[in-house]
């Protein structure tokens, strides 16, 4: 085989796999759903702010590193932490939700000590 025709096939597979690698970096889409419904699901769990303090704000980092990325037309990084940022956010709204029923629990307890402790003054 002749060196300059497997130099020359070498730079066609070079130059063709730079082209597929940019032409799918082109292909990614903006991710407009992701970063909607992650805004959503934060500003839903923005509610729970003071029961979910930790979770609400690793959601609200996310959402806007997702933004920043976003602005920078890195897709894959938006889209990634946009995808995280509303888990988080949900994740603040179940810890929000265990906090509220583990209160209501305390209260049920406390009320049937009461009760208990009225009966058997009786």
């Amino acid at each position: 085989m002749n060196p300059q025709s497997t130099t020359s096939k070498v730079r066609l597979a070079l130059a063709a796999g730079a082209a597929l690698a940019l032409a799918a970096c082109a292909s990614t889409p903006e991710p407009k759903e992701q970063l909607a419904v992650a805004n959503a699901a934060v500003d839903t769990a923005t509610g729970n702010a003071a029961e979910a303090p930790a979770e609400l704000a690793t959601a609200r980092d996310k959402l806007a590193r997702a933004n920043a990325a976003a602005a920078r037309k890195d897709y894959v990084a938006a889209r990634q932490l946009a995808d995280e940022a509303a888990a988080d956010a949900a994740l603040a709204q179940a810890t929000a939700r265990n906090a509220r029923s583990s209160r209501a629990l305390a209260e049920v307890r406390e009320s049937i000590q009461q009760l208990q402790t009225q009966l058997n003054r009786s």
